[in-house]
């Protein structure tokens, strides 16, 4: 199991035991990253199944958000961050199925919340089997891309509104890799529709450029 630790923050999200070979992926993964070239590292291994490579680079993103945003957790409260936004054009509110209206949050609720669900999902069976005997759901594709899509929610948030302390932190370095590796594959796979990235759309086309340079 995975859960909360005393701070509110998530522990790190580890692969489910079961017959999924994910720990070949995360070989592939770290050898393509340790190359440097963001580009192929987020390519689906050649013989590999779509869904396996999804599922696993959920858990991945998942991790990695994780650790950036407990790194400025502190500053976001609910009196620094009211509602979760992304500068002064874009509000986000939250909704899990279970209300039919979208909720206004604090930004620390959101991502809180988003956390909470994401980690429900994963530990979900019949959305992400750990058997390698049971088929990924039908709506799977539009689940991982729902997933992404409020992922990015949060990658813009930190961009948007404690970038002071991310320097601070000496951490811009590493949210810049970690946004460019998350960018990359939401592009490789067409999980974001271009409307959802607009908060972030100036430093989106600085990533893309300076890699086609």
């Amino acid at each position: 199991m995975f859960g909360r630790g005393s701070s509110g923050t998530m522990k790190k999200r580890k692969a489910k035991q079961g017959s999924r070979h994910y720990q070949q992926l995360e070989s592939y993964a770290i050898a393509s990253l340790g190359s440097g070239d963001l580009k192929s590292a987020v390519v689906c291994p050649n013989g590999e199944d779509l869904n396996e490579w999804l599922a696993w680079n959920v858990i991945e993103f998942y991790n990695q958000i994780n650790v950036l945003y407990g790194s400025i957790k502190g500053f976001c409260t609910a009196t620094s961050c009211p509602s979760m936004s992304a500068g002064p054009r874009y509000e986000y509110l939250w909704a899990d199925g279970k209300k039919k209206k979208a909720t206004k949050c604090t930004a620390p609720q959101y991502v809180e919340y988003l956390m909470a669900w994401i980690q429900d999902l994963l530990d979900d069976e019949s959305v992400f089997p750990s058997e390698v005997e049971v088929s990924f759901p039908r709506n799977f594709v539009n689940t991982v891309k729902t997933i992404f899509k409020r992922l990015f929610r949060v990658y813009a948030h930190i961009y948007l509104s404690h970038m002071e302390e991310i320097r601070e932190f000496q951490e811009e370095a590493h949210l810049n890799t970690s946004f460019k590796h998350f960018l990359f594959f939401i592009q490789e796979h067409d999980l974001v529709a271009d409307r959802e990235l607009q908060p972030l759309n100036y430093l989106i086309e600085q990533f893309t450029n300076e890699d086609e340079e």
